[in-house]
């Protein structure tokens, strides 16, 4: 009775230590399995020594494994593997084989371990998988599980995690002798061949009858009970059969992931997963000696590096092989570049059979700990990482290069048409409401799937990056009226936002913000209108509600619009200036931030935004202010004034950020009462037609900027000096306005030049409307 006690008092002690280092895991944004290992490693017999009766709680810490296995099982998706099937089955394979080959090879050169090549298959196995935790987790967090890399790396999670089944399987037969084990490993997989056939021939006529018979029952404890007694009981038929345990929970999952009441199953059972599995990472955590670990802190260290190098060229290349861009492969290669938390399992069950020493597996333990607590600070990363080296000369053009569009339709609009990018559901919708106003529209998607279905409705279409200008152009973003972004990553739909801005200005351009923080960053970038699905699911609700209440329609209708003209302000949660700028500073790392010092004789000083216009006369989106006096503007509007000593948050590329210094000090006349900035066209009559900007040499006889030009539709900011003048082009020329009088005898009076436009007056689509001639040289 006093062992039976002393067995309880471990298991709570165990789930209590779990439960508390999973939730300081948590607090510190790190996955919850490395809270339960640290909170293990204390407690257990080289920590602290609170548990003493290790041997039990190990024991049922394998019903973990069972039901982790059989929740993994039974969440596996054929459909979804069927989306990416060439990148999952064919790279997903080819990964997991190179990876085992390259570490027999490893271990052979190196006499690792002798001449045992079963102990580097092992090893090779361990590494070859990757955290479908962590990396789903990563990519839920973000917004990102729908991108082309995100898909990669679930498909290929997914082939890894089928793969962890067989490896379980075949592992008992690498115990066996050298001159055995090619018959033991062909012995296993002839068992598995005859128990995979007797498990797909159960799940079509056994297991579907049988759980309905158990859903008829309405119990909830009848059918927990059955589904629990046909995992283990499989589980149970498998050791039987010489294979393993763990192979019989996954397969029993396979065989109800197909059947109605799968998602019924998943809801009980993980309960019993969640508690069982903190349970057996906590007994992990209890094998791991932390003196151990700090003596050998720099081994595991380097460990780490080479398993995050070598599994990133192992994935990388592969992912490139399968026709996608480069920053999808080396996303994908980053992200999966982490050893996976079911290597415990095979890691346990190898020391079990003493494939591998304490030693070798305590590494192992080390080296799996630290890659998945880097991993979501690697993903954090990428976006930093993409805008370096698109900052770098040299890599530039592979980055731009890939951005070529795989396809386009024939029929893509030329002008008036509305450019829809993403063809997700919310896509879909707005371009079967845009038809239904046979409204012109080209869909911009890059999901193969998605462009067979546009295809067969025969929509105008480009398949590729919507990110990318060389996508944005063939699309016809330049001549179109509006543009739609339905993105489902916050990155893309701010870096497509930016880029299309930079091909038009004046593009009346609505975007969905995936998340409510990502509102006023996406008003501040240029757009014309954020669209917050929920917000916008809530405000239809109450109008309904409010007007079938008997509130006046008119008077709900006004309300409603109001709380949109305020961006949602009310419907958004709180949030203090830390972290709004905290938040602030995150996102404008992938957009080339960076903080300008406004110079103290800037004629910028005392205009208000409005007025300075400054991303539509150098590109670049002003996102904070910080004044002299310590005071911090996240989102300025408009009417803020710029002031002395102000430190200016901007994001634009290089050459708009170099603009906007040259604009800041004055090199470039600024709008005011004794400058301006003009339009003028140039037509077949005039004089300085087919000579190119640098012989004109405008900035330098007249001292003023060509800002910059339109041809045929296209917006070319900062134009070099090569540029040639054709017919129809119109020129931005900013200056004082004695020499934009002094530049009209270059053209001839035939050239019609505009009158001069004051843009701080009033936004740049009115004021030319105002001033520029009848025949509209934006035409």
């Amino acid at each position: 009775m006093q062992e039976d006690f002393r067995l309880i008092v471990d298991l709570v002690s165990v789930l209590a230590v779990a439960a508390c280092g999973g939730l300081l895991a948590s607090l510190l944004k790190q996955p919850v399995l490395l809270g339960y290992l640290i909170g293990g490693m204390i407690v257990g017999p080289t920590g602290l020594g609170l548990i003493k009766e290790v041997v039990q709680v190990e024991t049922l810490a394998q019903f973990g494994v069972a039901f982790l296995l059989f929740a993994l099982g039974v969440e596996f998706s054929f459909a979804e593997l069927k989306k990416v099937k060439a990148i999952a089955l064919g790279g997903g394979g080819l990964q997991i084989i190179l990876t085992i080959l390259i570490t027999v090879v490893v271990c052979g050169v190196t006499g690792a371990w002798g001449t045992l090549p079963a102990k580097g298959v092992f090893l090779g196995s361990i590494l070859s998988l990757s955290s479908t935790a962590v990396v789903l987790k990563c990519l839920m967090e973000s917004n990102e599980t729908e991108t082309p890399h995100g898909q990669v790396m679930l498909g290929i999670l997914v082939v890894q995690d089928l793969a962890l089944g067989l490896m379980i399987a075949v592992l008992p037969a690498l115990h066996e002798p050298p001159e055995v084990i090619g018959v033991a490993v062909l012995t296993a997989l002839l068992w598995i061949a005859v128990f995979a056939a007797g498990a797909i021939a159960a799940s079509i006529w056994l297991i579907p009858p049988l759980l309905r018979m158990l859903a008829r029952t309405e119990s909830r404890e009848l059918f927990l009970l059955g589904v629990v007694t046909l995992c283990l009981g499989i589980a149970l038929l498998t050791e039987h059969l010489g294979l393993s345990i763990e192979m019989g929970a996954f397969v029993a999952g396979l065989m109800i992931s197909e059947v109605e009441y799968a998602d019924q199953t998943l809801t009980y059972v993980e309960p019993l997963r969640d508690i069982f599995a903190s349970l057996f990472f906590a007994a992990i955590g209890m094998l791991i000696d932390p003196v151990f670990l700090w003596n050998n802190l720099e081994l595991i260290l380097g460990l780490v590096a080479l398993v995050f190098v070598g599994k990133f060229l192992i994935i990388t290349p592969l992912v490139k092989l399968f026709r996608y861009p480069w920053k999808t492969a080396l996303i994908a290669g980053l992200g999966l570049a982490q050893i996976g938390e079911f290597s415990f399992v095979l890691a346990s069950e190898g020391q079990a059979l003493g494939l591998v020493s304490r030693r070798i597996y305590l590494l192992t333990l080390g080296t799996t700990a630290v890659t998945l607590m880097l991993t979501p600070f690697v993903l954090r990363l990428v976006p930093f990482l993409f805008n370096l080296a698109e900052s770098m000369p040299w890599l530039k053009p592979y980055l731009d290069g890939e951005g070529q569009p795989q396809d386009a339709s024939e029929d893509v609009p030329l002008k008036d048409h509305v450019v829809v990018c993403g063809y997700g559901r919310v896509g879909k919708n707005l371009v079967k409401l845009l038809q239904l106003h046979q409204i012109p529209v080209v869909v911009i998607d890059q999901s193969e799937a998605r462009i067979q279905q546009l295809r067969e409705a025969e929509i105008a279409y480009v398949y590729g990056n919507g990110v990318s200008f060389h996508v944005l152009e063939t699309a016809g973003v330049n001549h179109a009226k509006g543009m739609a972004i339905a993105l489902p990553d916050p990155m893309s739909i701010r870096l497509c936002l930016k880029r299309a801005l930079e091909l038009c200005p004046e593009l009346n351009l609505v975007v969905r913000a995936t998340q409510d923080k990502n509102i006023e960053v996406l008003y501040q970038l240029g757009a014309r209108e954020v669209v917050q699905p929920e917000f916008e699911a809530s405000l239809e609700m109450a109008t309904y509600l409010l007007t079938d209440l008997g509130l006046s329609t008119e008077v709900v209708q006004r309300e409603m619009q109001q709380i949109r003209n305020d961006h949602y302000l009310d419907l958004r949660p709180e949030r203090s200036a830390s972290e709004v700028s905290r938040y602030l500073q995150q996102v404008t790392r992938d957009l080339n931030r960076r903080w300008y010092a406004l110079p103290a004789d800037s004629p910028l000083i005392g205009m208000s935004l409005e007025e300075a216009d400054m991303r539509y006369l150098t590109g670049t989106s002003l996102m904070a202010i910080r004044r002299a006096n310590g005071e911090e503007i996240d989102y300025p509007n408009n009417q803020t004034k710029l002031e002395a000593g102000d430190r200016l948050l901007v994001v634009g590329a290089a050459e708009e950020l170099a603009a906007l210094a040259e604009f800041a000090q004055g090199q470039v006349a600024v709008p005011g009462e004794n400058s301006a900035c003009q339009w003028i066209a140039v037509k077949a009559d005039c004089p300085i037609l087919g000579k190119i900007l640098a012989d004109l040499a405008i900035s330098e006889q007249y001292g003023v900027k060509v800002q910059a030009m339109r041809r045929d539709g296209k917006f070319i900011r900062f134009p070099n000096g090569s540029m040639d003048l054709r017919d129809g082009d119109q020129v931005l020329l900013c200056g004082s306005l004695a020499s934009l009088n002094q530049l009209q005898q270059l053209f001839a009076a035939s050239c019609k030049v505009p009158l001069v436009i004051p843009l701080g007056k009033a936004g740049e689509a009115e004021a030319l409307k105002e001033f520029l001639p009848v025949e509209n040289p934006w035409e």
